[in-house]
Order: C-alpha cells, then sequence, then structure tokens
C-alpha cells in the first residue's frame, strides 16, 4: 500500500473522493475481519471504527487543508492509546452504522494509502496556527 506523505497531497485524494475514511489501526490485513469491538463492553460493531474525511458543506469556504489536519490530529491520541503498530491509513468505506461515540461503522471497500509520520506533524502545525485552542480528543485529565 502507498504512503501519503503531505497534506497537500492528502488534500487530492479528500477532493477527489468522498467515501475516504481515516482508521487507525495496525492495517488493512489486522482488520480483514472488518469489525471492531467497542472497548468498554467487548461488544463486536457491525464494521470498523473510522472517521470521515469529506468536508461537510458548512465548512465552506474555509480551506480544506485545516479540516483535512482537524481530522487527523483529533484522533492522534489513537496511536498511543492502541498500543504498538497503531497507524493511521485511508480507505474508500461504506457506512455501515454508528459506534457508541457515534463514530462511522464502515466496511472497507478499498484501502488506499498508510499516512506518513511527516504528515501528521505537519496536521498538528496547521492546527497549532489556528486562533482557537484544541488538542486531540482525547485530552489529559488535567486540562
Amino acid at each position: 500500500m502507498p504512503t501519503v506523505s503531505t497534506l497537500d497531497d492528502l488534500v487530492e485524494l479528500v477532493e477527489k473522493d468522498a467515501r475516504l475514511f481515516v482508521r487507525w489501526s495496525r492495517g488493512p490485513q489486522a482488520d480483514a475481519k472488518g469489525c471492531s469491538h467497542d472497548d468498554l463492553t467487548g461488544v463486536q460493531m457491525p464494521g470498523l471504527s473510522a472517521n470521515p474525511l469529506a468536508v461537510e458543506d458548512w465548512w465552506a469556504p474555509r480551506p480544506l487543508v485545516v479540516w483535512v489536519a482537524r481530522r487527523l490530529y483529533d484522533y492522534s491520541h489513537l496511536e498511543r492509546e492502541k498500543g504498538p503498530g497503531v497507524r493511521p491509513w485511508i480507505l474508500v468505506g461504506e457506512e455501515l452504522g454508528r459506534g457508541p461515540d457515534n463514530e462511522p461503522l464502515v466496511r472497507c471497500v478499498r484501502p488506499v494509502a498508510w499516512i506518513d509520520e511527516a504528515l501528521l506533524s505537519d496536521a498538528k502545525r496547521v492546527v497549532a496556527e489556528q486562533k482557537g485552542e484544541w488538542g486531540p480528543m482525547r485530552r489529559p485529565a488535567d486540562v
């Protein structure tokens, strides 16, 4: 599977296909059974937890690069929390339902690309340049 190395390259992919999702896992082979489990209850869900990259209409005319950077940055804590070998990758997905955090549960139609570590650093930089304070969805308890 190829690797997307820059935010500009990922933005270009997002502009071409609204069915793209980002998934944080050990990759398509590890996810071949096609289902995630709820961490709290252990319940098997009917698809893979993923987050859409498609831009919402209300975002226009803001820069797509900020949208994409935030979509990556918001869930960057998963790389630490889910253990060794977990990294983000892009897939074309078909939404099957919603998980307990209201995240889309998808069927992987086609793996697209890994996301390079340098791209994640760029996403963090773009988010840091915004006026408001923000951090990944899982914030430290003392914040």
